[in-house]
């Protein structure tokens, strides 16, 4: 798996957030990224195409983060999702952990975090 085979989905309802985040990722070499605005949208876009890491915002209209982390673990069990959120209570951080993501990261986020998310899973990490 390199940065130009790994295939990434954002889920984030704030464009600006999902904008800043494809173009990072594009920035250091990602080429296949998908975004979506809602929960649902990112239950449905990971069973379709099953991505390599989803980044995951918590709160969202349609469907929560947490619900649909707990979506995608039962439909993947492997999946790999990181949870992004500003308002990243201690309660939130816990339940994300427990329904199956593997990380948190807390907005705006740092390139460095998403980098070593990156290479972590480039590398056959996690």
């Amino acid at each position: 798996m390199t940065l130009e085979t790994i295939k990434i989905l954002i889920c984030d309802d704030s464009i600006l957030a999902r904008k800043k985040l494809k173009d990072f990722l594009t920035s250091i070499g990602c080429t296949q990224i998908l975004d979506v605005a809602d929960g649902q949208m990112a239950v449905d876009t990971y069973k379709a195409e099953k991505p390599d890491i989803v980044f995951l915002d918590i709160v969202m209209p349609v469907k929560d983060g947490i619900t649909a982390v707990k979506e995608i673990i039962a439909f993947d069990p492997a999946a790999h999702i990181i949870m992004t959120s500003s308002v990243g209570t201690q309660e939130n951080l816990k339940e994300a952990l427990k329904a199956g993501a593997k990380d948190f990261i807390q907005k705006p986020l740092d390139n460095s975090q998403i980098q070593h998310v990156l290479d972590t899973k480039v590398k056959g990490g996690i």
